[in-house]
């Protein structure tokens, strides 16, 4: 657990001396043992006059007394001249911001849908948070601060009230139901700029009424700058992402029961942080399932129950044969297929291929790879007991979009292959009136993520 009274683990002040944040975390303990408690789990580190957060990259220029990157709470100077009871406010704030893990969301976000504001997907975690902390009496949070009732009404969306919205709205929905904005038009040319290569603070897309709304909400004060920052550099592997999401998930639940009615939350939010199962841990698993070597029947070897019966029949007594197991000396198979008339994003496929080689090299199964549309372009075999066939780079593949996929043709090449499993690369845009005995994992981009497939199952490569 990271001391409370440390400056960072990055070259701070040593173990046993106070940070800015030290008073604040010693009252939230005070008030509220358990959630207050969740600080205890992050690092604190004071900035220097001037340093700002440049420790961290982010697209603005203003900068906030408190922000963090979601595993660090970062101190300008002025922080020390706020009353204690706003100091408190603070850092509960940025201490849910790092519980309920939004700066990790808001990558993950972006990687999943490509554009995302940062600055309007602060405001919406913002929103969650100060309504969930309102609350309390022994803090005190900016006077403008930013209330999900308030983001609502300004955006014109019906609720229930500040206890209901918080049980419906997580940050990922409320970003998107609030993102209007529109692609910026080049007087120019007359065409519109594509809205997924703008990024953040790109200025290529204009608000729409409710961006503009929730743009405006705090902009008037510092408690409008933007206190998430987007680190990505410290962007670790899926498995790791989900595992400290589990970790603070749990830390949440038990901290909230333990605080009871004095907990810092003031329900249990939509807002949790979700674990999720990466989708290459859950390709791994299929296809080692599918392609595991399984043992033959042998009629060259008796088995071991056979050989023991022998001894209790006695001299004269004669069983009838039974045949023992043996390892098979055939390959397990693969099917790939890739659909190219649909549209895969370049580092998705990237990421797919990467873990399909990985897989058949582990497993040390046989290849066929089907490429096609509405018909069957191209077959590729890979053995690699055998060192045939040629090898194979899913990233030179073209993928030309606009559907007119049939799977029948595709499917139908596969199997005469005879594979013990089979993934289709697909948008699930086009029939299939083959089923083949072997199963079929469906791997889809996130747009397709509600497509529904003829049989077999749905792995989103989000």
């Amino acid at each position: 657990m990271p001391d409370v009274f440390a400056r960072g683990s990055d070259g701070g002040a040593p173990a046993g001396r106070t940070h800015r944040g030290t008073r604040a975390i010693q009252r939230m303990v005070e008030f509220a043992p358990s959630t207050g408690g969740l600080a205890l789990w992050v690092h604190h580190v004071d900035l220097d006059e001037g340093e700002g957060a440049q420790r961290v990259a982010s697209p603005l220029s203003t900068r906030p007394l408190i922000s963090t990157d979601g595993n660090t709470l970062y101190y300008a100077a002025a922080f020390e001249t706020l009353p204690l009871a706003a100091q408190v406010g603070y850092v509960a704030h940025e201490v849910l911001h790092v519980a309920l893990r939004h700066p990790q969301r808001y990558l993950a976000l972006r990687a999943r849908i490509g554009d995302v504001d940062l600055q309007l997907f602060n405001r919406c975690a913002d929103a969650i948070v100060n309504s969930t902390l309102e609350h309390l009496t022994w803090l005190e949070l900016p006077g403008k601060a930013v209330r999900l009732d308030r983001l609502l009404d300004g955006a014109k969306i019906e609720h229930g009230g500040v206890a209901k919205a918080l049980l419906e709205w997580d940050v990922e929905r409320l970003y998107r139901a609030i993102d209007d904005r529109r692609p910026k038009q080049d007087r120019a040319s007359g065409r519109n700029d594509d809205p997924r290569r703008a990024g953040p603070g790109s200025g290529k897309r204009n608000d729409g009424p409710r961006a503009a709304s929730v743009r405006a909400l705090g902009e008037d004060e510092k408690e409008g700058a933007t206190d998430l920052l987007a680190d990505e550099t410290a962007e670790g592997s899926l498995e790791t992402e989900a595992e400290q999401t589990r970790e603070w998930s749990e830390r949440i639940l038990r901290a909230h029961a333990g605080d009871g009615e004095f907990s810092m939350l003031r329900a249990l939010l939509a807002d949790l942080p979700a674990s999720r199962t990466p989708w290459e841990q859950v390709l791994r698993a299929r296809l080692a399932r599918g392609l595991s070597r399984r043992p033959a029947l042998s009629w060259s070897r008796p088995s071991r129950s056979y050989l023991a019966n022998q001894g209790r029949a006695g001299s004269h007594g004669r069983l009838p044969w039974e045949p023992g197991f043996g390892g098979t000396k055939i390959a397990p198979r693969l099917a790939l297929i890739v659909d190219v008339s649909g549209s895969v994003d370049a580092r998705l496929l990237d990421r797919f291929a990467r873990e399909v080689e990985a897989i058949l090299r582990r497993q040390e199964a046989a290849l066929t790879l089907v490429v096609g549309d509405d018909q069957v372009r191209r077959i590729e075999h890979v053995d690699p007991n055998r060192g045939t066939g040629r090898r194979f780079d899913l990233r030179q593949l073209e993928f030309h979009g606009g559907g007119g996929t049939d799977f029948t043709p595709l499917l139908e090449a596969a199997d005469a292959h005879r594979p013990d499993i089979g993934v289709v690369l697909t948008d699930l845009e086009g029939p299939a009136r083959f089923r083949p005995r072997w199963p079929v994992i469906w791997a889809v981009p996130p747009a397709q993520a509600a497509a529904v497939a003829p049989f077999g199952r749905v792995l989103v490569l989000d």
